[in-house]
């Protein structure tokens, strides 16, 4: 927790927390829909590959500065007693560690995503891609961050019901993508 003399009132961090991690879940599930839709190579005349790929690295881009933002907000909020090192070392926290633990592990993911990204060009590509996987790894594991400490309400689950579909029919799509690949190949 900062001990910084509040610049709000006490419920407005919490509340701000609260709107930048369900929008960072709904843009980071917007990223990964759009990462597997880049990935399966999804294209149009109308809708060529380049924008699916900058739609995909935009939305990552805003999402993670919402990450921010949503991690800042709590560390601002005195109710609940989250550290700086809560916010980056899991299952720290003594505020319902399992769930905080969840979401610093989501947090790890994606701050090495940023410095891999960052780091792209002078990386081998095949070892940037590897580690780019780790989104699929992140963004299951911030939903359950969200389902253990945000479901108090029924519209929650609302969200993460639609990202779930969201990203299970992007991922059919792409496996469908994969198999047509594999058919065409010869032996």
């Amino acid at each position: 927790m900062i001990t910084a003399a509040p610049l709000l009132s006490g419920s407005t961090y919490w509340y701000l927390s609260r709107a930048s991690g369900f929008v960072s879940l709904a843009l980071f599930t917007a990223t990964v829909v759009l990462g597997l839709l880049t990935a399966g190579r999804v294209w149009s005349p109308r809708w060529p590959r380049f924008v699916t790929e900058t739609l995909h690295r935009n939305v990552s881009l805003i999402a993670t500065g919402l990450l921010f933002v949503h991690v800042l907000m709590i560390l601002l909020d005195e109710f609940v007693p989250i550290t700086v090192l809560d916010a980056v070392v899991p299952f720290q926290s003594t505020y319902l560690p399992l769930w905080v633990g969840f979401g610093t592990v989501a947090f790890d993911l994606i701050l090495l995503l940023i410095i891999t990204s960052l780091l792209r060009h002078r990386m081998p590509l095949r070892l940037w891609r590897y580690v780019h996987w780790l989104a699929y790894v992140s963004w299951p594991v911030a939903l359950a961050h969200t389902i253990g400490i945000g479901t108090d309400r029924l519209w929650v689950l609302g969200v993460v019901t639609a990202s779930v579909l969201s990203v299970l029919v992007a991922g059919g799509y792409r496996l469908a993508g994969w198999r047509k690949v594999a058919t065409r190949r010869p032996l």
